[in-house]
């Protein structure tokens, strides 16, 4: 099956290889994907009920610019070209603001693992949306996370393997290991 536009999203905090994983799966899919970045910034974030630790400021050390360039480089890295991709902000916490990033003929690709994803699905065909689950598994297959990665980073413990090399030469390059040691995971 493809969609000429399709549109996957994540806070992608550091972007990770099953992220890679992630987005590569949704770009089969399409001829062009768009990837929302979510919470992009802390006015388009709030709380949420279904996975309160995601707005908070320890969990999203990074900006939007930050994750757009390793989102660009990983993808790019991996073969994909940049005709071929946008990357966009995505409020997926602040309902109010979704309608004015959601392209409405694209199809809104998601996995679930527990009842955030679910939530999440919920909420974009609360919009109207057309949405398209790649995969839903238990949580305990999700496999690599942005938390798992930063505590990596923090700690000097080996996190290049969890990351795609060009992922691991901004995280050098911004020196986001002193950042991650001033946070507590």
């Amino acid at each position: 099956m493809s969609h000429p536009v399709g549109f996957i999203h994540g806070r992608f905090q550091v972007l990770h290889n099953d992220h890679l994983v992630y987005l590569l799966a949704g770009k089969a899919l399409c001829d062009h994907l768009f990837v929302g970045i979510t919470n992009p910034n802390q006015d388009m974030t709030a709380d949420e009920e279904a996975d309160p630790a995601r707005s908070s400021l320890k969990n999203n050390p990074l900006t939007f610019d930050e994750r757009r360039l390793m989102v660009r480089f990983a993808l790019m890295e991996a073969g994909i070209t940049s005709e071929t991709f946008s990357i966009v902000p995505f409020p997926i916490s602040r309902p109010d603001l979704l309608e004015n990033f959601t392209p409405p003929d694209a199809a809104y690709y998601l996995t679930i693992y527990d009842d955030w994803g679910r939530e999440k699905k919920a909420r974009l065909e609360s919009f109207g949306l057309r949405t398209h689950v790649m995969w839903d598994k238990p949580l305990s297959e999700k496999g690599i996370t942005g938390k798992q990665v930063r505590k990596a980073i923090r700690e000097g413990n080996d996190w290049k393997s969890l990351v795609p090399p060009a992922v691991a030469e901004r995280i050098i390059e911004w020196k986001l290991q002193e950042r991650f040691e001033k946070l507590s995971d």
